[in-house]
């Protein structure tokens, strides 16, 4: 007996449901929903096991989010979605460009949602999506502009947040990501901010030891260790066991030739030293592709003291494609699969923890985000 996974697909052009068998063999593709529309996220409640969420940017609507309780069966867009408090006139106020990140609240805390947006604010809702709200101790911190650079931030594609995390064991201590501007930490509910960066690099900066202004790319909380965070940031791989405040960079350990540069990072979800990376060109001009055109995934088993190499299936060449910062992920299986979508619209799985690797879909647009329902 096998287990059966479902896997959420946000695209540049709609989102997409793919569903496999018991023994993870055969795939079908349900979509596209929202076709058209940039679906940055797609992303199951796991509190009811039903509710989907999509953080859309839409031609006509704008930025916005949709709301399905039927697993993509019929979708309602959100009556108040994210949007920056209004700024009395002649005062330069800020637009949401597009919803970038959705995260499910506590267990304890049904409905609860938090969206992360370009440019980088955090909102919250209490009924399953449907209104946002500002988090004003964020949104209204008067540091928020000088720790993102503001008009300054030069991010390709526009600046995010990112990587909202709320702690299980308590749902007021939250950590999110900002490119730019770092990692931070709340331990109020977002009423206060701390920067998490100390140890971190900032190669795109004169040398010196920075409290803010870092790149990570994507941050995970170990579901079976509340105290390991992991981070892919612009600036190498990194590790952080709390309650140190340090982190340590254990993409020091990549091959030289291939380097610890990427965007997303993905753990396994009961062996807290299991992880895997998807690492990209970051030399030079910064093409963002793969390592001189031969993609493949690197896991350590030992929380980052050895890498090892797994492109068993992939192209051997010519394949100039990256992964998202969203578009890696694993399941739960007795034996871990792991999935990517590439920004060549390939939808990638392995059934055998990244020992091999095979092509479940083609020709989709540019995969922004693949999860797991």
């Amino acid at each position: 007996m096998g287990d059966e996974v479902t896997l959420l697909l946000g695209t540049r052009k709609g989102a997409w449901i793919a569903r496999s068998d018991a023994g993870r063999e055969r795939w079908a593709l349900d979509g596209p929903h929202h076709l058209g529309n940039m679906v940055h996220h797609l992303v199951r409640d796991p509190r009811d096991g039903r509710t989907l969420l999509a953080a859309a940017r839409t031609g006509h609507l704008g930025p916005t989010v949709f709301r399905s309780a039927d697993m993509g069966e019929r979708w309602k867009e959100a009556s108040k979605p994210p949007a920056f408090d209004k700024v009395p006139a002649g005062e330069k106020g800020r637009a949401v460009d597009h919803v970038f990140w959705l995260t499910p609240g506590h267990a304890d805390q049904p409905g609860v949602w938090y969206a992360g947006t370009s440019p980088q604010g955090l909102f919250r809702s209490e009924d399953g999506g449907d209104t946002w709200h500002a988090i004003a101790g964020f949104n209204g911190h008067p540091d928020l502009e000088t720790w993102t650079g503001g008009d300054k931030d030069g991010t390709p594609d526009g600046p995010k947040l990112h990587s909202v995390i709320v702690h299980p064991d308590d749902p007021d201590h939250l950590y999110i990501g900002m490119s730019g501007g770092g990692s931070f930490e709340s331990r109020d509910a977002g009423a206060t901010w701390s920067p998490l960066n100390k140890g971190v690099a900032m190669d795109f900066a004169p040398p010196g030891d920075y409290e803010y202004g870092h790149d990570p790319h994507c941050m995970v909380l170990h579901p079976a260790d509340s105290n390991r965070l992991y981070q892919q940031n612009h600036c190498g791989i990194y590790r952080l066991d709390r309650p140190a405040d340090t982190w340590v960079r254990i993409g020091d350990n990549m091959p030289r030739d291939v380097g610890d540069i990427g965007f997303p990072i993905v753990v396994h979800p009961r062996d807290r030293d299991t992880a895997w990376v998807f690492p990209m060109d970051g030399t030079d001009v910064w093409p963002r592709t793969a390592v001189r055109g031969k993609p493949a995934v690197y896991r350590t088993r030992d929380g980052g003291q050895a890498w090892q190499r797994q492109d068993n299936g992939l192209p051997r060449e010519q394949a100039w494609l990256t992964v998202m910062r969203q578009a890696m992920v694993v399941d739960a299986c007795k034996t871990i699969g792991v999935y990517f979508g590439t920004t060549q619209g390939e939808l990638w799985a392995s059934r055998d923890e990244g020992a091999s690797w095979r092509c479940i879909a083609r020709h989709l647009p540019r995969i922004y985000a693949v999860e797991v329902a």
